[in-house]
């Protein structure tokens, strides 16, 4: 199988300044073209932005979206919005009329709105929206929202070799039909630093991540092939600061080392970037 097609490009990098391993900042136009030129030559479909990424919709929106399937995210509407002119901003700013995906960002609140899934379901009636559905943190999530009727057509979820928390629920929707995408492929750039110089909030992972760098000389796509070879996943998204980080994260894909059987069980404090210490 032909793994490059399983992959697709995430933009955080291309509205703020993101990620632990980050030390260039936002990612500038010029060089986002030349990703996304990149992406759609190397055979990446879906491109993942989000309402929430600083900048990112209005800056890809300058490019050739059409070339992709674009999927975005929306925050709880506020008292003068809803999702309807939600989408309507996004579509807007990436300039375009129909999403590939629109999923909820904070899909927690969709328990004491359902009103706002209604609104989902018929923006996808009309066909401004291929597929709806979550953006997940906790698999509690998805047992709250599918118990109150909402089934998604596409959920994304983070995954990689450290987290492997909502598996046994993506190979459950995957069998009733949602698509699956996973993110947080690398941890927010964790696998890379220099495990000696990590704050001691880490200090459960220092010794496995180590490890890991120096058995694998191909350490970003070894990551990557991990997630791409699970059957239950159909986009992994990953993201990239340069062109360069893309073209070789794809290029070495067929000299990544597989990884070995992870026997720790990763406490969620590490699995979780918004709970670490800053």
């Amino acid at each position: 199988m032909d793994f490059k097609t399983k992959i697709g490009l995430g933009t955080v990098q291309f509205g703020t300044n993101y990620g632990i391993s980050n030390f260039n900042g936002q990612t500038s136009d010029v060089e986002v073209g030349d990703i996304l030129d990149s992406a759609y030559r190397l055979g990446l479909k879906v491109i993942d932005t989000a309402a929430a990424y600083g900048e990112a919709e209005n800056v890809i929106g300058h490019f050739d979206m059409a070339r992709f399937k674009v999927v975005s995210k929306f925050m709880p509407p506020n008292e003068s919005a809803n999702i309807n002119s939600l989408l309507q901003k996004s579509l807007d700013k990436l300039q375009t009329d129909r999403l590939y995906g629109f999923l909820a960002h904070r899909p927690m609140q969709l328990l004491s709105n359902p009103e706002q899934w209604e609104e989902l379901l018929k923006l996808k009636n009309e066909n401004k929206i291929k597929k709806i559905g979550f953006s997940l943190n906790a698999p509690e999530e998805i047992d709250l929202l599918l118990s109150k009727g909402f089934m998604p057509d596409l959920i994304q979820v983070p995954y990689n070799y450290f987290d492997n928390r909502f598996e046994n629920s993506m190979i459950a929707l995957k069998e009733s039909g949602c698509e699956i995408h996973t993110r947080s492929t690398f941890l927010q750039g964790l696998f890379f630093l220099n495990p000696d110089h990590l704050n001691p909030f880490f200090k459960e992972v220092k010794p496995l991540i180590k490890s890991l760098q120096e058995n694998n000389e191909y350490l970003a796509s070894s990551l990557l092939v991990y997630s791409l070879k699970k059957e239950f996943i159909d986009k992994v998204i990953i993201g990239v600061e340069t062109n360069n980080q893309l073209i070789q994260n794809l290029n070495t894909i067929e000299k990544a080392k597989s990884l070995p059987k992870l026997n720790s069980i990763i406490e969620e404090k590490i699995l979780n970037p918004s709970l670490w210490e800053k």
